[in-house]
């Protein structure tokens, strides 16, 4: 009897350590739910927050895990959406991005198309730019202010990154 109960302790105890470590990981619990805001006119910054994103969704789908990660840009963000070279704005497409848009077009549509990110941009930056929608990449969404927007996911539990 002492030999039974004293498997049934370490059974649970292992099991115990074992949840514990998931909860560490980050592998125990709800789907991962992740905004990354772009509004920054630095090309590598952005190129840096490319290869994050697709890190995280790749360990995810490592771990058959489920996701929701979610890219919201505004101000020059914008301008990693759509081939328009924006001349003339505030947000014009330099030499660097104009040599760097195809690769950037190609890992965002991997992204999107490959990995289920979720782009939106915001209208009013749009809006400010006089560009239609079509404009934009095919999959992106709109939202009506990028800011309200990453407030709301934050408040239904997304965690917020900003490539620094």
């Amino acid at each position: 009897m002492k030999r039974m109960l004293s498997a049934v302790v370490v059974l649970l105890a292992g099991v115990l350590v074992s949840a514990g470590a998931e909860a560490q990981t980050g592998m125990g619990g709800p789907e991962p739910k992740v905004v990354f805001h772009v509004d920054y006119p630095g090309v590598r910054r952005f190129s840096a927050e490319l290869t994050s994103i697709y890190n995280m969704v790749h360990h995810y789908r490592n771990q058959l895990r489920d996701y929701d990660v979610r890219i919201v840009a505004n101000s020059y963000g914008v301008r990693y959406f759509t081939d328009n070279p924006l001349k003339d704005t505030p947000f014009e497409a330099g030499k660097d991005l104009q040599e760097r848009r195809e690769n950037l077009r190609g890992r965002i549509k991997s992204l999107m198309d490959t990995y289920g990110v979720q782009v939106e941009i915001c209208d009013i930056t749009r809006n400010q730019l006089k560009l239609p929608k079509d404009a934009f990449y095919d999959g992106v969404k709109f939202v009506d202010s990028g800011v309200v927007e990453v407030a709301r996911l934050q408040r239904q539990g997304f965690a917020y990154i900003k490539a620094e």
